[in-house]
């Protein structure tokens, strides 16, 4: 290795001074000294040729231009002096300076010529490979970026390939022209062997779902899961690929139950179901998660909140307990960790409030709330609920008011909670009144005008409804809350059924499995006389949530086809846990059954 400059210096003084030292007379024999080297000693030693550095003076001078030229506001000229000299020197510092300048400069062309020419002129660099490949990323030029990937990935270290391979998703995330993505880099992909065809595989199929190109995705998915059984990736896929393919699905649940020991695993796929609107198969995912990892409160709060929304409150006050016990266990932690704890505590004593609430024990729902700390909106809700049962419904509304220098983000949760408690008063025409004036304040707000179309439903107003569903599917296409709601209510007035079941449909390609919407399916079969499918696809929809409406339409299905004892069950089951529900309760009074 080249000696440093200054260690250059001193290595030649101090053979100059050995060299002269030499050379000196012997001292006198009376003076006791060291054995003495040979006289030629110090010659025996070879000069050590100085360093010479690649920086000669026009090298100097055009490095000093090019800085000048850029201080003084001329990133061009400075760009093409300093590209100049980095061919002339092969310097790889000098050539990503240059491409810098170039960014610096929000010259994308500049930047991409630098960086061709640093890989042209260093054909093993890495680096450069890698600065033009994430210039043609940023620049949208997937149509140029095979060969220079090919490139990289063949001189790359061997460790470094797979990370290279894993990092385009994430290049290409945003770009315009997903599909051009995807076909210029599948074939660069495909060529991959070895240990690159797993990361290569996954690679794709993330390629392919940025494309829209799902079922690409699952064949990919499913190759990846085969060809490497134990690859965490192909379940992410097959979890992100869920919504769209169910046959995603069955990847998922074979590896848990080939190896049921994947917390992390059995959590997501829980929250996928949740996400799904499938809570009942959420809570047997967290059930397991709680006997698997007693010690964690996370699942234990997860199962407490969906037996809450099945409307099981005893279940759902024993798992809310047994999580605050494992939340005041600890009482060390890092700062996030015991933020965290304080949160879920929050969170939990605001479940076991409703769940108190639901049981109609309203004093002690008021317990719980007192251990909540603050005066959010959510405890401000159910404060309101609990004013409005006891019959202090102005009283109630007054709470949920937003304040004056409210943000836009707050007045718009404010109304959507008044609308929302008006809602579960069955005041609908206060509900309308709250979603107007949050309607007015938000004119293009999807979600608030989603939920104004609802209450508009409530009061009978079908046209009004409609109306304001097409106005949200003109500004949210994909919005298929708004299709199936459209759909349904031509369904359930049995008017336009061709045209409702289009609309389902539709919903349904957009929300796959929701099974909301795979009801509403069925109730248009059942609405044309094919009792069979209604009946197959209402099943479906009530073993992903036993919900108190799809039970009286799976109900009312079960007992046109005559069987009167199985529908009767089903009955009782939904009137036992939501006795109040207004479908269910029509049904029974229309069918003259009583559960």
């Amino acid at each position: 290795m080249p000696l440093p400059l200054h260690r250059v210096i001193t290595a030649a003084a101090l053979l100059a001074a050995l060299q002269a030292h030499a050379q000196e007379p012997a001292p006198a024999a009376s003076t006791p000294t060291a054995p003495q080297p040979p006289a030629d000693a110090a010659s025996a030693v070879p000069d050590e040729p100085p360093t010479h550095s690649l920086m000669d003076a026009p090298l100097f001078y055009q490095l000093l231009i090019g800085e000048i030229e850029l201080q003084n506001g001329q990133p061009g000229v400075a760009f093409q002096v300093l590209l100049d000299a980095a061919r002339r020197t092969a310097d790889e510092a000098l050539f990503k300076r240059v491409v810098n300048i170039a960014i610096q400069a929000r010259a994308g062309d500049q930047a991409l010529l630098a960086a061709r020419a640093w890989a042209d002129t260093v054909p093993t660099s890495t680096d450069a490979l890698q600065s033009v490949v994430q210039l043609l990323a940023l620049m949208n030029k997937p149509a140029e970026i095979a060969q220079p990937l090919a490139t990289l990935l063949r001189i790359a270290p061997a460790p470094q390939r797979p990370g290279y391979i894993l990092s385009l998703p994430r290049l290409f995330q945003r770009s315009p022209e997903p599909k051009a993505v995807l076909a210029a880099l599948a074939p660069v992909l495909k060529a991959q062997a070895g240990p690159l065809r797993p990361p290569a595989l996954y690679t794709e199929a993330k390629l392919a779902i940025n494309a829209g190109e799902n079922a690409r995705a699952l064949a990919l998915t499913r190759e990846l899961n085969q060809a490497d059984p134990d690859n965490d990736d192909a379940m992410q896929l097959a979890l992100d690929l869920m919504p769209s393919e169910p046959q995603a699905e069955p990847l998922i649940t074979e590896r848990l139950r080939l190896k049921p020991d994947q917390p992390a695993l059995r959590q997501a796929y829980g929250r996928a179901l949740i996400k799904a609107q499938r809570p009942a198969e959420a809570a047997r995912e967290f059930r397991a998660l709680t006997q698997s990892t007693p010690d964690n409160p996370a699942p234990w709060l997860a199962l407490g909140a969906i037996e809450l929304e099945l409307k099981h409150p005893a279940a759902a006050e024993a798992a809310l307990r047994e999580g605050l016990k494992r939340l005041d266990t600890p009482a060390a932690g890092t700062d996030a960790e015991i933020k965290g704890r304080a949160e879920g505590r929050q969170q939990a004593w605001l479940m076991l409030s409703q769940a108190a609430e639901q049981r109609g024990d309203f004093k002690a729902a008021e317990a719980a709330l007192q251990k909540v700390d603050g005066a959010g909106l959510d405890v401000r809700y159910r404060r309101a609920v609990l004013l409005a049962k006891q019959g202090k419904v102005a009283d109630a509304r007054k709470l949920l008011k937003p304040a004056a220098d409210a943000s836009d983000g707050e007045t718009r949760a404010s109304l959507l909670a008044e609308a929302q408690l008006m809602r579960e008063l069955r005041d609908y025409a206060g509900a309308l009144a709250a979603m107007k004036a949050a309607v007015a304040r938000f004119p293009n707000d999807p979600d608030l005008i989603y939920e104004q179309a609802m209450m508009t439903e409530k009061v009978g107003k079908f046209d009004d409804m409609e109306t304001l569903l097409r106005r949200v599917i003109e500004l949210k296409p994909d919005y298929h809350h708004a299709y199936n709601a459209l759909g349904y209510s031509l369904a359930e007035r049995n008017l336009r059924l061709p045209e409702a079941k289009e609309l389902i449909e539709k919903a349904l390609k957009l929300a796959p499995g929701e099974p909301f919407i795979v009801d509403s399916l069925g109730w248009v079969e059942f609405r044309l006389g094919n009792l069979d499918e209604a009946a197959r696809l209402l099943r479906q929809a009530h073993t992903g949530r036993p919900d108190a409406e799809i039970a009286a339409h799976l109900g009312e299905v079960l007992w046109a086809q005559g069987a009167h004892d199985e529908a009767r069950r089903i009955f009782a089951e939904a009137a036992q846990r939501d006795p109040d529900n207004e479908a269910l309760r029509e049904v029974l009074d229309r069918l003259k059954v009583k559960p």
